[in-house]
């Protein structure tokens, strides 16, 4: 599969990473690590952009991560007029290497939304068989 399925509005079918989209299929958020540096790469990349290496390897992103920041998006841009209210939020991963961008859970009440906040990314279905991610509390 490619990226036709994923998010609300895709720009794209087809991406080097397009193995994303299948993970997610699986339940699993994934993101690349370069085995030449050891750098973690969100949104995942096929090529280092430290190293320029090409040795990548698919990691699942399990563990718990934190809020770093987040804004409440009152209009949203084209494809995602419906969508607004949402929030637009930063976690942070990976024993602090790896920064996340993502929508936070309508799920989550306005009033519990701290930084800090224990977070989980993970899949999530949209409308119309596409899927995407989004972080969830921890």
């Amino acid at each position: 599969m490619g990226f036709e399925n994923f998010g609300t509005v895709s720009f794209t079918t087809e991406a080097k990473t397009g193995d994303f989209v299948d993970y997610l299929e699986q339940g699993k958020v994934m993101t690349t690590k370069c085995m030449a540096c050891g750098g973690y790469y969100f949104p995942p990349k096929m090529d280092c952009p430290s190293c320029f290496d090409s040795e990548i390897e698919w990691v699942e992103i399990k563990d718990a991560g934190k809020l770093v920041t987040y804004t409440v998006v009152h209009y949203g841009p084209a494809g995602f007029e419906d969508d607004a209210p949402y929030v637009l939020a930063v976690g942070e991963f990976e024993g602090g290497g790896l920064k996340i961008f993502g929508r936070l859970s309508k799920d989550i009440e306005g009033s519990d939304i701290k930084s800090g906040m224990g977070l989980r990314v993970v899949p999530s279905k949209l409308p119309g068989d596409r899927i995407a991610y989004e972080f969830i509390k921890a």
